[in-house]
């Protein structure tokens, strides 16, 4: 029907082309974008997944630019290590050179000269972003918590779904080269711990022949007493009556060493005549006319009498022959200390002879006591180690008087937590009393450890105990150990043949060792390497994933759009049409008024 009020068949139409035209706007959008949900009215939960893994895009990005970044950093390293190991592939051809008879060593050296150069140069200059790992500056390179680098090396996503990185460490003890408080691999090891507060009479050093020496026992032995003579014969026993006599008093207490009531030792009347000399051998006719004789015939007739003493000869070092010879003339008469009292003591008294006294006389000898051991303290540290979170562990036996030995052992954590520090250092006297009580006192209770003025440590046996006195006695450290000893006690820069020609062959064996560290190292850089890789290629494809899935989220499908546009521009046309027809109605009826 039709109607002068409303225009059905317009409305119609009119709704047909409001329809279209928010069709085709819609679709002109995805065709402009690229996209089929642009916002959240488009599609909220979609929208809300491709804004989250966008989101999680650009965090992996910027992980995956860490991470060439760390790869940048570790392949300049790398690269400066595989450039040392070339050079002193060089160093070593020249050092091998150098060992040839006739050589000159000097023009040599100035080729080593300008091959640590080259090392020290690429050293300095394997420099990335700011960071150089092969030539460092760490006050201490040996402590792991200090000489540790941080490069990214991964990335993880946690249970919130949040994107992280996960760092490594990389620790420049293991790869630096240099460093500016010593303890690179090219340089000598900076944790040298001296005498261990005195523990040890000396540090650790290397002898020409690139031997490190090191002082594993620290004790102090008792001497018997010992009376020495020079023979000035000769002496014949001619008529029976010839003789010469003394006394032998041995073992007596001496009263420097401990209290009364003391001990006077055993005495005991030795006699030489004839007989005795014939004793000790019949060849010499009653003649002693040396001094090897003349302490044979006393040796004989002290064994004769069952005196608790020996008589002995003596040596010194010859310089010349570089051993230990005879010392022409000298005799010793000795105790034996075997006749059960505490003393170590000789005396020859009441000395008469009517043939020559041959050099023997009155006199006397106290042994001296090996109960006590002064430690000439020195502070030291005991240094972070990394292949032991406790730090550097030292070790050694301690005993008295032939006692069994026992083990002990401390090491940084020990110290600290001993001392209530957290430098592992042993700073003073009374600290390193401190320490040798809380080791030793347990087990020897008869030991005085103490400060006995200023750098003094007096370790001791009590004398109201151990009244003890010469061979009998012995107290102090054996089996000195340090768990990071032998250190490298060498530096590469310091490497002079033409100096020091004797130490070619050491030198060549350094550069081996030196050279296996730094090949070492490169190893510990080139799994780093591998490592960072293979995520930096996760991370791309993990990023082209997330683009993938968003798009397929998201993204307009152009051939549809393209293909539906067209269908809706010839609806709109069409439309417009009908709109046009359904206007010309009212149109018509109109002219059947006029």
């Amino acid at each position: 029907m039709s109607s002068l009020l409303t225009n059905v068949s317009a409305v119609a139409a009119l709704q047909t082309l409001r329809s279209i035209n928010s069709g085709m706007q819609d679709t002109q959008n995805h065709v402009a974008t690229g996209l089929r949900v642009a916002t959240a009215a488009d599609n909220a939960a979609y929208w809300s997944i491709a804004t989250t893994m966008r989101s999680d895009r650009s965090a992996v990005s910027a992980v995956h630019d860490a991470l060439g970044l760390a790869a940048a950093k570790i392949d300049t390293a790398y690269a400066g290590l595989d450039s040392v190991v070339e050079v002193l592939g060089r160093f070593k051809a020249k050092l091998v050179a150098a060992a040839e008879d006739g050589v000159d060593k000097t023009k040599i050296q100035d080729e080593l000269d300008q091959l640590k150069q080259q090392v020290l140069g690429i050293s300095k200059s394997a420099t990335f972003s700011g960071q150089n790992w092969l030539s460092a500056d760490v006050e201490d390179i040996k402590d792991p918590e200090l000489d540790v680098v941080n490069v990214p090396t991964a990335f993880v996503r946690s249970a919130s779904g949040d994107v992280s990185v996960t760092t490594g460490e990389v620790h420049l003890g293991e790869i630096a080269l240099f460093n500016s408080n010593g303890g690179g691999l090219l340089e000598a090891d900076s944790r040298k711990m001296r005498t261990l507060g005195g523990i040890r009479d000396y540090d650790t050093y290397m002898d020409n022949d690139g031997l490190i020496w090191m002082d594993t026992t620290n004790t102090n032995h008792g001497v018997a007493g010992d009376v020495k003579f020079y023979f000035d014969g000769p002496i014949t026993f001619d008529d029976p009556a010839d003789q010469i006599s003394f006394k032998v008093t041995v073992d007596a207490d001496n009263p420097a060493n401990v209290d009364a009531p003391l001990n006077a030792g055993t005495t005991k009347q030795v006699t030489i005549n004839r007989a005795t000399v014939d004793g000790y051998k019949a060849s010499l006719n009653g003649v002693i006319s040396t001094y090897t004789d003349y302490m044979g015939v006393i040796g004989h007739a002290l064994s004769q009498e069952n005196v608790d003493a020996v008589a002995h000869g003596y040596t010194v070092w010859s310089s010349p022959l570089q051993r230990y010879i005879p010392e022409v003339d000298a005799i010793g008469i000795q105790t034996t200390e075997r006749s059960g009292l505490a003393g170590s003591y000789v005396e020859i008294s009441d000395f008469t002879e009517n043939v020559g006294s041959g050099g023997l006389g009155n006199s006397f000898d106290w042994g001296t006591r090996g109960s006590w051991d002064d430690l000439n303290f020195e502070p030291f540290t005991l240094y972070k180690d990394g292949e032991n979170p406790a730090g550097v562990e030292v070790s050694f036996s301690f005993g008295v008087n032939g006692a069994a030995r026992k083990s002990y052992s401390f090491d940084r954590a020990y110290v600290n937590e001993l001392l209530g520090k957290d430098t592992g250092k042993v700073e003073t006297a009374d600290e390193m009393v401190t320490l040798l009580q809380s080791l030793m006192s347990s087990d020897w209770p008869d030991v005085i450890i103490e400060n006995t003025g200023g750098n003094t440590i007096s370790v001791r046996s009590d004398k109201d105990v151990d009244r003890l006195a010469g061979y009998k006695t012995a107290i102090g450290f054996t089996n000195i150990s340090v768990s990071i000893e032998p250190l490298p006690d060498l530096n590469f820069m310091d490497i002079d043949i033409a100096s020091n020609p004797d130490m070619v062959g050491v030198y060549t064996s350094y550069i081996e060792i030196v050279t296996r560290d730094i090949t070492s190292a490169a190893s510990v850089l080139g799994s780093l390497q591998k490592g960072i890789e293979m995520q930096t290629d996760f991370a791309s494809r993990f990023m082209d994933s997330i683009d993938s899935g968003v798009g397929r989220l998201v993204d307009a499908d152009m051939e549809e759009e393209s293909s539906r546009l067209s269908a809706l521009q010839t609806q709109q046309q069409l439309s417009i049409q009908v709109l046009s027809i359904a206007n010309a109605t009212p149109s018509f009826i109109q002219s059947l008024f006029r």
